[in-house]
């Protein structure tokens, strides 16, 4: 099992509480191969965290977290999204 974390950084301030709750909530209704996903809104940028049994590089969340922003964070900007870190936790 792998920990992730994921940045990113961009959004208006305005979207950044709200981002973070349809984002939540897209992972726990729509994308439940994820466990333990937390999204939050930490002023300046947005913070994914999740659990995997299948993604060792962060890669396949990354590009799960942008689709989420496009979909959800509205208005024109410039983001950028990066792999913070990722943790093995337990085998899996």
């Amino acid at each position: 099992m792998y920990r992730l974390k994921l940045i990113c950084k961009g959004v208006p301030e305005a979207a950044g509480v709200e981002g973070a709750l349809e984002i939540s909530y897209e992972f726990a209704v729509h994308r439940t191969w994820w466990e333990n996903v937390t999204c939050r809104w930490e002023g300046i940028s947005l913070v994914l965290e999740a659990d995997s049994d299948f993604d060792s590089d962060g890669r396949a969340l990354l590009d799960e977290f942008y689709d989420c922003v496009a979909a959800f964070i509205e208005g024109q900007f410039s983001c950028d999204i990066s792999i913070e870190s990722v943790t093995r936790v337990s085998e899996s």
